[in-house]
């Protein structure tokens, strides 16, 4: 799985983080002890549940949950929002989308002799999901799950106002063969802990007190770099969510989603691993056991997270690296969807895609995530508007060639209401 090394200057940064710490061994350590024993209580949990352990609700009653269902949503961070858009509407987006690429067969995607995952941004049915009142003010919600601890004002940033991150869609057809997503997490892979302000979004964990941790205080997020090494792809927003629409049925063994739905624990244990080794060889019967694991900050490895090229990839969790995850177990599908349905993960959760669809028909989504105004965000839409209006790829992902064309790309004109034109930065007519 790792083939480059890793440069030794990370072992200066890792004694650098465990040091703003007194005591940092101790304190560490048994907070790693007490995170080991959550986890075997969480994990078996999880995996007795399954599908059902993923909280479902319905779009009209997002402003009538109860506090206490909120904060299961919060602490299991994944969600699907029943009847976000019309079944009529979502199935004809997905019409439209197979319209599109038949008219342009040269579109960009994988697997190459068989396309289902398309690196298209402005098709006009993606244009006008993103654009939709029900889907931003979906978004607004949940940007509004995050807050600032504090309680100051914090300068350009308005959670009640939902941006657009153009991103992909897929149409996958039943059968085996998508490894292409293994449990993983995005938005950042080293940058967790090599960025100053990424890592400070994870200090109660770094210092001993992961039960303290806050997955939504906002703060932190606002100038974390997710990508120091700038590789194509990597996004340079804050995401509050990702997400996707469903333009088809899709169930448990269907090609969905899969996650891990204990946000608190999964990021602990992420953040954490890097400073423990087990004392006993990766596949022993007792690698589970607490008292085979110390603390350890002597290499520069960080596992989960691979070295590239280009930079790093990653965190990418395996049973092997991870094993207190028991992600063999708890790998959790998300329940069945319907067209019009959203399902959303807060972007620290691991996640991945069934390898296998088991169904009869094509199961389409269009990846829509939630992303609140801030400086930084705000940014980035507004020169991902200027990319929209000349009809190429977004900032963040790799450019077509100059001489690419394609036939039925989204306009100006098929972004009308007030909400989306502030999310897509594009101007609003004064009347």
């Amino acid at each position: 799985m790792q083939n480059t090394p890793w440069p030794e200057r990370f072992v200066d940064l890792k004694r650098q983080i465990v040091e703003a710490t007194p005591d940092y061994e101790k304190r560490l350590t048994e907070s790693w002890k007490d995170l080991l024993g959550e986890l075997a209580k969480r994990t078996t949990e999880i995996a007795q549940v399954g599908p059902d352990y993923i909280p479902q609700v319905r779009y009209e009653d997002l402003d009538k949950l109860s506090a206490e269902e909120i904060d299961i949503i919060r602490r299991k961070a994944t969600v699907v929002i029943k009847d976000v858009v019309d079944d009529s509407e979502a199935r004809a987006w997905k019409t439209a989308l197979d319209d599109f690429i038949k008219a342009n067969p040269h579109a960009q995607g994988f697997p190459e002799q068989d396309k289902q995952f398309f690196m298209l941004y402005w098709t006009r049915p993606q244009v006008q999901a993103r654009a939709h009142p029900n889907v931003l003010k979906a978004s607004a919600w949940l940007n509004k799950l995050y807050h600032v601890k504090s309680g100051k004002p914090l300068e350009g940033v308005d959670l009640n106002v939902p941006l657009v991150y153009a991103d992909r869609f897929r149409i996958r057809h039943p059968g085996l063969g998508w490894n292409n997503f293994p449990p993983h997490v995005d938005g950042g892979a080293i940058e967790r802990w090599e960025d100053e302000s990424f890592r400070k979004c994870y200090a109660d964990i770094l210092s001993g007190n992961w039960p303290a941790h806050d997955p939504y205080e906002l703060e932190g997020r606002l100038d974390a770099r997710s990508s120091l090494y700038g590789r194509p792809g990597q996004a340079t927003i804050f995401r509050s969510f990702q997400g996707w629409l469903a333009m088809s049925e899709a169930a448990p063994t269907q090609g969905t989603l899969r996650v891990f739905p204990d946000l608190v624990l999964s990021n602990a244990y992420t953040i954490l691993r890097p400073f423990f080794r087990p004392t006993v060889p990766l596949d022993s019967e007792d690698i589970l056991k607490p008292e085979n694991w110390v603390f350890d900050i002597s290499t520069p490895d960080f596992p989960g997270i691979l070295v590239l090229a280009d930079g790093f990839s990653g965190p990418r969790p395996t049973p092997e690296l991870h094993p207190h995850l028991r992600l063999e177990k708890t790998m959790t599908s998300v329940p069945k969807v319907n067209p019009g349905d959203m399902v959303f993960w807060h972007c620290d959760v691991v996640h991945s895609v069934e390898q296998e669809h088991t169904g009869q028909e094509d199961s389409a989504v269009m990846y829509i995530g939630a992303v609140p105004q801030t400086p930084m965000n705000a940014e980035y839409v507004k020169k991902q508007a200027e990319t929209f209006l000349a009809g190429i790829n977004p900032p963040d992902f790799v450019k077509d060639k100059p001489t690419t064309t394609y036939v039925g790309l989204g306009v100006d004109a098929d972004v009308k209401e007030h909400i989306a034109r502030v999310a897509m930065g594009l101007p609003i007519q004064v009347a």
